[in-house]
């Protein structure tokens, strides 16, 4: 027979009878499912809250890197918009020696540019009509200057959305008289 171990070294009689410790094992069938679970719920999320953006094309360089001024627009079809410091816009048809429209001071939102850039749109469309090339749309420049911020760059950039309007640039270059018009107004 066997001998049970009673702890006094001896084998003897009236020792402590120890229990056999027995291999704790902890079932991670639950964990796994829920890991997996887990993951598959922030896959789904991640792939379907994509972040929006708008579709930016910049024209290509010369070869010469030189800047190419062979374009002629018509001032009809032309509206310039300056961005200021302290949300501060300025708009005008044509040209600024000679505008068509302007210059006047507009806010943001659909009673301010998002009105006067339909209306506008509206009567570029009718000229270019009247004229014999209906598909031509309004042309707008986007001016900001360093004293505006980056919100009001996106604003107009929806703004263009918005409006569907096809034809935009946004050119940082100003003239001594238009420096004058944003600081001034």
């Amino acid at each position: 027979m066997a001998e049970l171990n009673t702890g006094d070294g001896g084998g003897g009689k009236g020792g402590k009878v120890r229990s056999k410790k027995q291999n704790s094992k902890v079932d991670l069938t639950a964990m796994v499912d829920l890991a997996f679970l887990l993951i598959t719920f922030f896959m789904l999320t991640t792939s379907l809250s994509k972040p929006q953006s708008m579709d930016l094309s910049l024209p290509d360089k010369s070869p010469e890197d030189k800047p190419v001024d062979d374009t002629k627009v018509d001032e009809n079809r032309t509206m310039t918009v300056m961005l200021g410091a302290d949300n501060k816009m300025v708009y005008y048809m044509g040209l600024l020696a000679t505008p068509k429209v302007g210059p006047k001071d507009v806010a943001y939102g659909k009673d301010g540019i998002r009105r006067e850039l339909l209306k506008e749109k509206k009567n570029v469309l009718a000229y270019s009509a009247a004229k014999g090339k209906p598909g031509q749309g309004i042309i707008v420049i986007i001016k900001p200057t360093k004293k505006s911020n980056y919100r009001n760059l996106v604003d107009i950039l929806d703004e263009m959305a918005i409006s569907e309007v096809d034809t935009y640039a946004i050119v940082p270059e100003f003239s001594p008289e238009e420096t004058k018009l944003i600081d001034k107004k």
